[in-house]
């Protein structure tokens, strides 16, 4: 679905934790389950407003959501941070080089891209590799508001645990997975959303993710018109959470598309 003129669309291409859900060796009714949004593949979502298409994170599934979406353009790429999870689809970018006669945009913090740099390093290295590698053009974010093809694009800082990593805020809309904590100074950022995507990994503690009663917490706080919580793993059964969940609260999945307002209420 390509979005109108001032309006974007959100498309789920994974809800899951670092893992998966079915998860490798689980047995659970969650892994078991015939619900096809009880499979999630590693969180990502693509952006897609006036033409562009805007992926945040290369998971290790980017190669099979990008088949499964009909992605046939990609014009740059938003890391949150640089778990395996979030980055390890990195080199499945090759053929959007060719698609697109050039190289790719990422952005990331200093640290995310320090790690991208280690990881990839036959990416960066000056050493001619026989075989192709992906192409990019880098930008360091420094947590300042910037501009991607005519949309204003806002880091928002988070806690990871120890760690700290951006979600985005793009519009009337923001995305935040991997978080254990939206600290006081970025919760400004987070005002007049009519989507709120939220890390929601189970309902037990976690020392690095939030849990379902915090991020309704959260949303309670924040007041977004719709809230969806991802980064789910097999504790939570789709169906069955969400009838306890507000009506304007749901669980993302593999697949889910929405449209946003351009601009915030």
């Amino acid at each position: 679905m390509e979005a109108a003129a001032g309006r974007l669309s959100i498309l789920v291409l994974g809800s899951g934790t670092s893992v998966g859900v079915p998860t490798i060796g689980c047995q659970c009714r969650v892994c078991r389950s015939a619900d096809p949004r009880d499979r999630r593949l590693r969180p990502s979502v693509l952006i897609r407003y006036n033409g562009r298409a805007v992926v945040v994170d290369t998971t290790p599934d980017f190669r099979q959501q990008a088949l499964r979406a009909g992605l046939n353009r990609l014009d740059a790429v938003l890391f949150t941070h640089a778990h395996a999870d979030h980055i390890l689809g990195l080199d499945d970018i090759r053929p959007f080089n060719h698609l697109m006669g050039g190289p790719i945009p990422i952005y990331g913090s200093r640290e995310t891209l320090g790690t991208i740099r280690r990881v990839f390093d036959y990416v960066f290295s000056d050493y001619h590799s026989e075989s192709s590698v992906p192409r990019l053009e880098v930008h360091e974010l420094d947590g300042r508001p910037f501009e991607l093809f005519g949309l204003q694009v806002t880091p928002v800082p988070l806690k990871h645990g120890r760690g700290n990593v951006y979600g985005f805020r793009f519009g009337a809309a923001a995305y935040l997975t991997d978080h254990s904590e939206i600290p006081e100074e970025s919760l400004p950022l987070l005002q007049n959303l009519d989507v709120l995507f939220l890390d929601a990994l189970r309902h037990r503690p976690h020392p690095t993710h939030t849990t379902v009663a915090r991020a309704l917490q959260y949303v309670e706080q924040l007041r977004p018109r719709r809230a969806f919580f991802t980064h789910i793993c097999h504790d939570l059964p789709h169906e069955e959470t969400e009838r306890d969940l507000p009506p304007h609260v749901r669980l993302a999945y593999d697949g889910l598309e929405i449209t946003v307002e351009g601009e915030g209420r």
